[in-house]
C-alpha cells in the first residue's frame, strides 16, 4: 500500500517537473537578422509586417526565406540570407520608405506619425513580379 502512494506521488512530481520545464522560457532567443526593420521590433509586429508583404506579393514565406539546412526539419531559416529575394525585399522596403519620406511626409496621423502612402501593394498588387508598363 505505501508503495502505491510513493508511486503516485513520484508520477505527480514527474509531471510537475515536466510541466515546469515545458513552460519555462527558453534562454536562447531565436536568431534574428534584421537589417531594415527595428532590431527591437516585437514578434507580433514583425509577423504583421511579414503578413502584409506576403499578401502584397501573393507569395508564401518561402519566397524570401530559405529552408533550414537541417534536412530533417521542414522549417524555414528566417535568419538566413541565402535567397536573393530577401535582399531585394530589403531594398524595396528602403525604396518605399525613401519615397514616402520625400514626397508624402505631410501625410500624418493624429499622433504626428507618418502614414505611408506607398507600400509593396502599390506596385505588386498581389503579384510576385509586378507588370512593367
Amino acid at each position: 500500500m505505501p508503495y502505491k502512494k510513493i508511486a503516485v506521488a513520484s508520477v505527480l512530481v514527474a509531471f510537475m517537473v515536466i510541466g515546469m520545464a515545458a513552460t519555462r522560457p527558453q534562454d536562447d532567443k531565436p536568431k534574428r537578422n534584421l537589417k531594415v526593420l527595428p532590431k527591437d521590433i516585437s514578434h507580433d509586429d514583425l509577423d504583421k509586417i511579414m503578413d502584409s508583404w506576403k499578401v502584397a506579393l501573393g507569395v508564401k514565406c518561402s519566397f524570401c526565406h530559405a529552408p533550414s539546412k537541417d534536412s530533417t526539419s521542414h522549417r524555414l531559416d528566417f535568419s538566413s540570407d541565402a535567397k536573393p529575394e530577401k535582399e531585394i525585399a530589403r531594398h524595396m522596403f528602403k525604396m518605399t520608405a525613401k519615397i514616402n519620406k520625400k514626397y508624402f511626409s505631410f501625410n500624418k496621423n493624429e499622433q504626428g506619425a507618418a502614414i505611408p502612402a506607398i507600400s509593396c501593394i502599390t506596385c505588386h498588387r498581389g503579384n510576385a513580379h509586378p507588370e512593367e508598363k
